[in-house]
């Protein structure tokens, strides 16, 4: 396997010149800062732009491995994550969590994707009784989130095209077991994009 460096490098060049991060950095910036070897940035930076533009499902994948070589364990989880949501789709909600004390959960839990709550999403069983699907949850900005907590969060379904319904706007439930632990409001959902790529894989 080629070492860490040469898949940020492998990664870099899949990128269109003109792609730029949400602070302004660009590709040239990338190449400047391969060239000083500070390649901690080099991930951050190229993670930063491939969030901001349509990129290859290999762009992730060459980012997740060098992330894992680098021992960046978030890093390599947050660019499988993306890899997913390019081949599946993307669903962006704003999840409140119920206190402790409206009957919510104990604890805090971790952000990064690890817990696989399930999700009341308006499906129903054969006999006409809920129906709730299971979707990993991947906590925006903070590393995890506790009772009575709010936040904008990914979700990753295990049954994605049972999801298909869901739009902006849709108010869905978290549960652990049946109770109701969280409500959440969709505010954006994007279609997978990886068939555009496919000479990329």
């Amino acid at each position: 396997m080629d070492d860490a460096f040469t898949l940020l490098r492998r990664a870099t060049d899949l990128l269109s010149e003109g792609a730029r991060a949400e602070n302004g950095m660009m590709v040239d910036d990338v190449r400047d800062y391969q060239r000083h070897q500070e390649w901690e940035l080099v991930l951050d930076l190229l993670m930063e732009i491939g969030d901001e533009h349509l990129v290859p499902l290999r762009f992730w994948s060459l980012l997740a491995d060098a992330a894992r070589q680098m021992m960046l364990e978030h890093s390599a989880c947050w660019c499988d994550w993306r890899a997913w949501e390019l081949q599946h789709g993307t669903f962006r909600a704003r999840l409140s969590l119920l206190s402790t004390e409206e009957g919510g959960r104990r604890t805090a839990f971790s952000g990064q994707g690890q817990l696989r709550p399930l999700w009341d999403i308006g499906n129903r069983a054969p006999d006409g009784g809920q129906a709730v699907s299971i979707a990993r949850l991947w906590v925006e900005g903070v590393p995890g989130l506790a009772p009575g907590e709010s936040a904008t969060v990914r979700l990753a379904p295990l049954s994605p095209e049972q999801w298909r319904h869901v739009e902006p706007g849709d108010v869905i439930t978290m549960h652990e077991g049946r109770p109701v632990v969280g409500a959440a409001v969709i505010i954006e959902v994007a279609p997978p994009s990886v068939a555009e790529h496919e000479g990329d894989l």
